[in-house]
């Protein structure tokens, strides 16, 4: 199983949002040093709680303090951007990582009006045209030649909800699926039957001759089950407060968030994404871990998690490597 973490450079209650910043960098040697095999990041514009905007230069600074853990953005939101500025940002990106970028690339339109106004965002842009262009300039193929050009291949990963499959069955890119939209907790639903679409329709590509799936997803390890379900906490109640007051706020410590009043709704969504984690002690997450790559037939796992306690997260990061043998892998391949 591929392991990959996922840091969406979360804000906490009391730290400068810099902080977000450098943690997620320093998160990022971590995960190298203990045989993690890519580091994403993500784009949200104008969140409270997220201090990750600008992927590709988040990205450049983790370039410079690590040395051959991939990097990758999960993703960058290409309806605001001009294909060819994202194909000049991350091939220059790739000067300074030759052959460790990866360019994962989604359609969210933007967390507000106010923000989708300031992105100039416009009418229904067309995903795959973009996607296609794209590629174009990064392989050589384009009317345009992009310079610098890519040290090495680029490769690229769409990030997939509803049609978000079907473009990358089309394009013949790999997937990244969010793991609450597969019914992690245990249920059945049309996820596993979307991903079977994918597979069936898929169109061989110079890149990817084979459908790829990438699973992303909290994972939390902790002492007791009840630890683990503690640290999701403050996650599930930002989201709560996103769905309900419509602002996705810093992350809070555990007790600041049980002290809370939460109206009956909040509850239901902070039961909800609590559901769509993998959290407990190591044995526990282990075995659910089986049993999703087993559902899904996913290639890749990426752990999303993020929580206040930066000891707990690293802690966690730590344990979650271990399931696999990260450790003993990385040494050995050096």
């Amino acid at each position: 199983m591929v392991l990959s973490l996922l840091d969406r450079a979360r804000t906490r209650a009391g730290e400068p949002e810099s902080a977000a910043l450098t943690g997620a960098v320093d998160r990022a040697v971590r995960a190298e040093q203990l045989g993690y095999e890519r580091f994403w990041v993500a784009e949200h514009h104008g969140v409270p709680g997220i201090a990750g905007s600008a992927p590709a230069v988040l990205l450049a600074a983790v370039a410079g303090r690590t040395t051959h853990v991939r990097l990758g953005s999960a993703g960058v939101m290409l309806p605001h951007h001009q294909p060819l500025v994202v194909a000049e940002q991350f091939a220059t990106l790739s000067a300074f990582a030759p052959g460790r970028v990866d360019l994962g690339l989604g359609r969210s339109p933007g967390f507000t009006p106010p923000v989708r106004r300031a992105l100039r965002s416009a009418g229904e842009p067309d995903f795959a045209a973009d996607l296609a262009e794209l590629r174009a300039y990064l392989t050589g193929t384009a009317e345009v030649t992009l310079h610098p050009r890519p040290a090495g291949d680029v490769p690229l990963h769409v990030l997939a909800t509803g049609s978000g499959l079907a473009v990358a069955a089309e394009l013949g890119l790999p997937v990244i699926v969010g793991g609450p939209l597969l019914g992690v907790a245990g249920d059945p639903d049309p996820g596993l039957a979307a991903l079977a679409t994918y597979r069936r329709s898929y169109r061989p590509s110079a890149q990817a001759p084979e459908p790829r799936v990438s699973i992303s997803l909290d994972v939390l390890v902790a002492d007791s089950a009840a630890e683990a379900t503690d640290l999701l906490l403050p996650e599930a109640w930002a989201m709560a407060q996103a769905r309900t007051a419509g602002a996705f706020p810093a992350l809070e410590p555990v007790a600041t968030v049980r002290s809370r009043d939460w109206t009956p709704r909040q509850r239901q969504y902070v039961e909800q994404t609590t559901a769509g984690a993998i959290a407990g002690t190591a044995a526990q997450v282990e075995s659910r871990l089986a049993q999703l790559l087993e559902r899904t037939g996913a290639a890749e796992l990426v752990a999303s998690s993020s929580t206040f306690d930066r000891a707990a997260l690293t802690a966690s990061d730590t344990a979650v490597a271990q399931l696999v043998g990260l450790r003993a892998r990385a040494t050995a391949g050096r």
